[in-house]
């Protein structure tokens, strides 16, 4: 199977690859979105206290998303160097770029395990929590902040898997996982009445098979790139160019961290508790629109990568394209369902009246241009299959820090509704930062492409 999928990868369909690729990692990515959605879901309908115990894991998100951030710099900075590698025939190249990037994440659960299991209580209540929701944040944040390292494994290494073509494997990865964390998490939470400690519990259990099942498969004979103890001590060559185009990634993600603080502190000024448990659940519809999308990008990736690195310029082409059509139409679908039932959405997340009647208005407004992600998605993640970091950063780091960032605090100044101004500075920033980010990928992916046919 091995020597087959990396054969396709320069010779095969490009439209049947793109359906091989992307519909495990899309699958493996909604599967692994109920990590945390299914958690806030059971916790969202403890008895008495699951409004208040919903609010305060919300609280714990911004230092969730920092884990992942940095498990991304890794592994979606290394995986398409592994993929470019093997695209011009050089394994051991890749191999030791596996290796490297499993050095890092340890490294990283190590350094961000300490820091934060110390720093919880004084960071939930910068992040806006009371009295009220600060007892539950910190409980099911400590529990989560120990299992860090297995998080980062999984999040770290299962691009791997992905980008060698295994995408089925890496899907059960995930389906392995979330299966475990559903089946635990409603035995901790309520047989053992162990409320949102035991969600977390569940939750590191389930990452520790998953990161099991994944150094298993890049131990074993089955893949094509083995993770070897030999090449596990960081070479500089090896690892600061992954680094570098992990920090598109790590941007993407980590800046969702400092936008949720924002978003939080602002909320809780204008709006309170509610408007605060209302974010809560906007970020997790959010959640369901950009992990799929991320996953139909993680299926074009491999294809472009490889592609890249063999020269194939119009391979690469069309992966683009095909990744373009598939990630608007499935913004376009998604963002249809929002509008059209903002309360089924909000529904699935509490049967709080008040708090889903609030959110579900705060949901049009929030998702308002969310049809145009599949542009930014299917640009921002082509830059990072071809290699070109400084382009990657610059449109992550456009859309947060210089747009929506400014805009969160800017329009509440602006406009007499200050709760909607909030969530006003989303679709703004959207559709400003989609634009600019077309007409920088025209120009670049053109030259690039250009480079390779010349021969350059």
């Amino acid at each position: 199977m091995s020597k087959e999928t990396n054969q396709d990868m320069g010779t095969g369909s490009v439209k049947k690859l793109m359906v091989q690729m992307a519909v495990p990692a899309v699958v493996g990515q909604v599967i692994n979105l109920l990590y945390n959605v299914v958690d806030r879901i059971y916790i969202g309908h403890i008895p008495e206290i699951g409004g208040a115990a919903l609010t305060g894991v919300g609280l714990f998100t911004p230092i969730l998303m920092l884990i992942t951030a940095f498990a991304m710099l890794a592994g979606a900075g290394g995986a398409p160097r592994a993929a470019i590698a093997m695209g011009k025939g050089d394994r051991d190249t890749a191999e030791k770029i596996v290796a490297n990037c499993f050095t890092v994440l340890l490294l990283l659960a190590v350094v961000l395990t300490g820091v934060f299991y110390v720093t919880l209580p004084t960071l939930v209540r910068l992040f806006g929590g009371s009295d009220v929701t600060l007892p539950y944040a910190v409980q099911y944040g400590r529990i989560y902040v120990l299992g860090s390292v297995f998080v980062l494994v999984v999040m770290g290494m299962n691009p791997f898997i992905t980008t060698q073509g295994f995408a089925g494997t890496s899907m059960l990865t995930t389906v392995i996982g979330a299966v475990i964390n559903i089946v635990l998490d409603p035995i901790f939470i309520f047989v053992f009445d162990m409320g949102v400690a035991g969600a977390a519990i569940a939750t590191v259990l389930s990452q520790a098979v998953s990161a099991v099942w994944i150094l298993r498969f890049l131990t074993g004979r089955k893949t094509i790139l083995r993770l070897k103890a030999r090449n596990m001590l960081l070479q500089g060559k090896i690892i600061l160019p992954c680094l570098a185009l992990g920090i598109s990634s790590f941007v993407m993600v980590s800046t969702e961290s400092i936008l949720s603080v924002s978003f939080t502190s602002s909320l809780s000024r204008y709006g309170g508790d509610v408007a605060v448990g209302a974010m809560t659940i906007l970020s997790s519809v959010m959640q369901f629109a950009m992990l799929p999308l991320q996953g139909i990008a993680q299926g074009a990736q491999p294809i472009s990568s490889y592609n890249y690195g063999a020269r194939n310029a119009d391979r690469v082409r069309q992966t683009f394209w095909l990744l373009l059509r598939v990630c608007l139409v499935y913004s376009m679908v998604l963002w249809a369902g929002i509008m059209l039932f903002p309360r089924g959405f909000a529904g699935i997340f509490t049967p709080d009246a008040e708090l889903l009647d609030f959110t579900a208005r705060a949901l049009r407004i929030y998702c308002a241009m969310l049809f145009l992600f599949g542009i930014q998605i299917a640009c921002q993640m082509t830059f990072v299959s071809i290699g070109n970091a400084p382009c990657s950063i610059l449109v992550a780091v456009l859309r947060k820090f210089v747009l929506l960032l400014p805009l969160i605090f800017l329009l509440p100044s602006l406009l007499p509704d200050k709760v909607t101004a909030v969530y006003l500075a989303e679709p703004v920033a959207d559709v400003i930062a989609v634009t600019c980010t077309a007409l920088l990928f025209s120009r670049q992916f053109k030259k690039a492409l250009a480079a390779l046919e010349a021969g350059k």
